[in-house]
């Protein structure tokens, strides 16, 4: 038997450098997962075994046998037919050498698709949290998805490690010890070289999570900075422009944002050059905390403000996903960052500022700075770059929530072939994009300048993704509204509440499948 396990000795020369580079920024919400052939349960405490519907798999097939009917008796009673998220415990099997069985539906397989099988693996890691089990074992050999077994394995172990995450830094009852998982599988080192690139996508995600989690007075422009530094190790190129370079290169509107914070601006650029194609920038929205400024937000929504970085987290998330992989990319995440805040240096309503594009902007609502910043960041990206693909990342606005809720983010492109592209990876890893019209430019018409900031009707998502659609230039261009995506208030799927890390998997997928050479 042939043991291949995550971060050890690994059989081929190639995955033992990819373990190498992954574990230069280990994270201490890994689980550990162990893929073998061998089938064997001693060690384990608890079993997990699928069935489809109406479809009983081998390894099932085996248990109910060994456990001399008990397993299937059971099944009938709880009328357990492998429907989608059906799922019956069985304590004390007979003849079975574990504490549990747990026996999860898997529903039609035709529907097995990556995000599906993630899922699967979240409602694995949601029951076991309740348990203190820290030997599971995990018989998929007689399951596969819509590529393969290997594939199905390494993406059940994906959507555990997703939903195993735990922002516990201000707890002072911590994340419960790592649990130890064995896959058995048909071809363990392919199912070992798939979850190698899908650990390296959870580091991503787990830096965004932690970045967006983290409170407002622990994150800030600069703090964000020296976390984007700490990618250097990986290959990535980092360089950060502090307020009165941002002043010099004429990026009003992002000092302006940040001119009421004791620190002021800074506009953060993490380079992952992993080809010599031309660069794809991804730019995301970092507002450390939005007050709203003189238009100052009025509730209990101001203190989820610690989210409206997301965006940033999102596109720095993606790019540590990059390097940790190697991936043969060329992608630039721009971030520019600021606290939106209140004093008597912060710009005001009825201000006119001026973007490093040119265009004077008056400003109606300092609560409408996400835009204002972001104009910025995308001149950036053009200019200092030459991109020719662009694809922002922001929680922009609350319109976004009226018009889908959280379990969409909207999408808007006049760019048909990128649409079709971020919506299949988006239901691929089931964080689904829907578009919204670019319209409504003329609702940002002004007198005393080139445009204003927020529309005079409208709704407000494609007005303010017309504004900046001014700072698109002629490239291939998309704007992700993720306001409602980035911060959840309780457990579902692969996110635990708090920081989601949004974004970070869909971009990651359209990297790797669309734009790697």
């Amino acid at each position: 038997m042939i043991r291949t396990i995550f971060n050890t000795t690994l059989a081929k020369k190639s995955l033992l450098s990819a373990a190498l580079s992954l574990a230069l920024v280990t994270t201490t919400n890994a689980e550990q997962f162990t893929f073998e052939q061998d089938k064997s349960t001693k060690s384990a405490t608890t079993l997990v075994v699928f069935q489809a519907k109406e479809q009983p798999s081998s390894d099932l097939k085996h248990l109910i046998n060994a456990s001399e009917q008990q397993i299937s008796n059971v099944l009938k009673v709880a009328k357990f037919t492998g429907e989608k998220d059906q799922l019956v415990e069985v304590i004390a099997p007979h003849g079975i050498d574990a504490e549990r069985v747990i026996i999860i539906g898997l529903g039609d397989m035709k529907n097995l698709h990556a995000g599906a099988v993630n899922n699967i693996g979240a409602s694995v890691a949601a029951k076991l949290a309740k348990m203190d089990a820290e030997n599971i074992s995990i018989l998929t050999q007689g399951v596969s998805d819509d590529t393969s077994n290997a594939s199905f394995a390494a993406h059940l172990a994906h959507g555990i490690n997703l939903r195993s995450y735990q922002f516990d830094k201000y707890l002072s009852k911590k994340k419960p010890a790592e649990k130890h998982y064995h896959l058995s599988v048909i071809d363990e080192q392919k199912a070992q070289i798939t979850y190698q690139g899908l650990s390296a996508i959870e580091a991503g995600v787990f830096l965004a999570r932690d970045l967006t989690s983290e409170t407002p007075t622990e994150m800030t422009p600069v703090d964000f900075a020296n976390a984007a530094k700490s990618l250097t190790k990986l290959g990535v190129k980092v360089t950060v422009l502090e307020p009165k370079e941002i002043e010099a290169l004429g990026m009003g509107a992002l000092h302006a944002v940040g001119r009421g914070s004791l620190e002021g601006s800074r506009l953060v650029v993490a380079h992952w050059q992993g080809s010599d194609e031309t660069p794809i920038a991804l730019v995301g929205k970092g507002i450390t905390f939005d007050s709203g400024g003189y238009n100052i937000k009025a509730g209990s929504s101001i203190s989820r403000m610690k989210s409206d970085m997301a965006g940033a987290a999102a596109v720095l998330g993606t790019v540590k996903a990059m390097a940790l992989q190697k991936a043969k990319v060329n992608v630039v995440a721009v971030m520019p960052m600021a606290a939106n805040m209140v004093s008597e240096t912060s710009f005001a309503p009825g201000d006119v500022l001026t973007t490093a594009e040119g265009l004077s902007v008056e400003v109606l609502n300092t609560d409408a700075e996400g835009r204002l910043i972001l104009a910025d960041g995308m001149w950036y990206a053009r200019d200092k770059y030459k991109v020719n693909t662009m694809i922002d990342v922001a929680t922009l606005t609350g319109s976004k929530v009226r018009a889908l809720g959280d379990r969409y983010s909207a999408i808007f492109t006049d760019d048909e072939q990128l649409l079709t592209q971020l919506t299949v990876s988006g239901k691929t890893v089931e964080e689904q994009v829907w578009r919204l019209p670019l319209a409504y430019k003329d609702m940002l018409k002004t007198p005393i300048a080139d445009l204003k900031n927020i529309g005079t009707s409208g709704p407000g998502a494609s007005t303010a993704a017309v504004f900046l659609q001014h700072f698109a230039g002629d490239t291939t261009w998309a704007h992700l509204d993720i306001a409602g995506n980035a911060l959840a208030a309780k457990d579902k799927d692969v996110m635990p509440a708090g920081g989601t890390g949004y974004g970070v998997r869909l971009l990651s997928n359209w990297l790797l499948t669309t734009q790697v050479k």
